[in-house]
């Protein structure tokens, strides 16, 4: 192990990669070692469904120089994730690099998109961005406690157009044949480009994993070019600086399946641009076909969307319209695309409405994060120590007209429900998110 400090702290970076690297990079090798000497790079995406990226920057005040391969980037110094910009859904933390692969999907209005590889969810919500509210995302995730947070991310930044699924990448072609005109596959990787942010990372490398790595990306490949449709695009992406995850598996997946053309690689690396680090390369499905049609979800039976509509005439001054979808006493509003969910693991099959109880709906989170501040018959703009106390779960004073409405940040954007009874906001934030 070699030893070199990042920032107060000193990291072990392996013998093997240092060796590899210097034999890849020759005389940028000292450049690209002197980076490991320097603080990680932190960046963060304005939420074009609610805020403009100049908004963002007016409003807040810590967004910093734009990110040069994504319009609504920005770098910045120090953790935003606890501010109530955040809270709110107006911004999305991501390492700057990471945020060129989705920008290369090149994603346009009322495409039928699939992000493969989901969570945590930095490129999802970057192509619910590009989609604005059409067409449709499929976000998925194999791994259950981490597609739980991708549903939290889904809901924060107020995506109306999301499913979210938990399934294999080869089970989920079985019902997907293709379907999508759009994939991107962010796949796992030795994750070499987050060294300098993690030190676990660096700790558990090996040239053994990067080979394991390869091959496990070449199987999600194998399931992506299954569900694309032809005429399609494919975007695969790592974090990771490893020819063999990178370039190597791009040209077996060409030799592999000759249709896919690849157009145009992107590597990021820290000594030439300011990221930690990322690949991506562009594919596309020369066959030529038309959508997959299969079929819908069996719609939630009319009683149902009669509570709903009754809780959207008591309390909100807009009419959702769509298919409403059951499952238990679960109520969605699923995207217009939504497909038949029978036989997949589906977590999201859209905007999570609210559950029923006792003939009545309680609203959920995400239907509040999906609206804006005029949707809303009642609306408390908080201070700053009242958002504080509000997002403790702690109930605020103040006159307000009985019934549920949204807290409000920045006397626009919508943080939460309350219900008000007799001058008290009764708080309706989400447990999971107190703190």
């Amino acid at each position: 192990m070699i030893y070199y400090i990042i920032g107060s702290e000193r990291m072990n970076l392996p013998a093997d990669f240092m060796a590899r690297m210097k034999t890849e990079l020759g005389s940028e090798y000292d450049a690209f070692i002197a980076e490991y000497d320097k603080q990680p790079l932190q960046g963060l995406r304005a939420n074009t469904l609610k805020i403009a990226p100049h908004e963002l920057s007016e409003l807040t005040g810590f967004c910093g120089e734009p990110v040069p391969w994504c319009e609504s980037g920005f770098y910045y110094n120090g953790k935003k994730g606890g501010h109530a910009a955040s809270a709110a859904g107006l911004f999305y933390s991501q390492e700057p690099s990471a945020q060129a692969a989705a920008e290369l999907l090149g994603v346009r209005r009322g495409d039928i998109v699939l992000d493969l590889c989901a969570a945590p969810g930095g490129k999802s919500t970057q192509i619910a961005c590009a989609l604005d509210g059409s067409g449709m995302l499929v976000s998925n995730e194999i791994t259950a406690s981490r597609a739980k947070i991708l549903c939290e991310n889904v809901e924060r930044m107020g995506i109306t157009n999301a499913v979210v699924t938990n399934m294999r990448p080869d089970a989920l072609a079985k019902h997907f044949r293709g379907f999508f005109d759009r994939i991107i596959v962010d796949a796992p990787c030795s994750g070499e480009g987050m060294f300098r942010k993690d030190a676990e990372a660096a700790a558990h490398w090996s040239l053994e994993h990067t080979y394991a790595c390869a091959q496990r990306q070449k199987n999600i490949l194998r399931s992506a070019f299954e569900m694309l449709r032809g005429g399609g695009t494919l975007v695969y992406s790592t974090c990771t600086f490893s020819r063999e995850e990178n370039e190597e598996v791009c040209a077996e997946f060409s030799k592999e399946f000759p249709c896919m053309k690849l157009k145009k690689t992107v590597r990021i690396m820290p000594h030439r641009e300011k990221g930690e680090g990322h690949f991506a390369a562009e594919f596309v499905k020369e066959e030529e076909t038309g959508k997959i049609n299969i079929g819908c979800p069996q719609s939630a039976d009319k009683e149902t969307e009669k509570i709903y509509r009754a809780f959207e005439r008591e309390n909100l001054n807009v009419r959702l319209d769509g298919r409403f979808v059951s499952f238990g006493e679960n109520l969605y509003l699923a995207p217009q695309n939504v497909p038949d969910l029978r036989g997949i693991k589906c977590l999201r099959p859209g905007i999570f409405l609210g559950e029923i109880r006792k003939g009545r709906l309680v609203p959920a989170h995400h239907l509040c994060m999906c609206l804006k501040a005029e949707d809303f018959k009642r609306t408390a703009s908080l201070t700053e120590d009242e958002l504080c106390a509000y997002r403790r779960g702690e109930s605020v004073f103040r006159a307000c007209e009985n019934g549920f409405g949204a807290a409000l940040y920045g006397g626009r954007y919508p943080v939460g429900w309350f219900k008000s009874s007799g001058g008290q906001l009764k708080n309706h934030y989400p447990k999971y998110l107190r703190g």
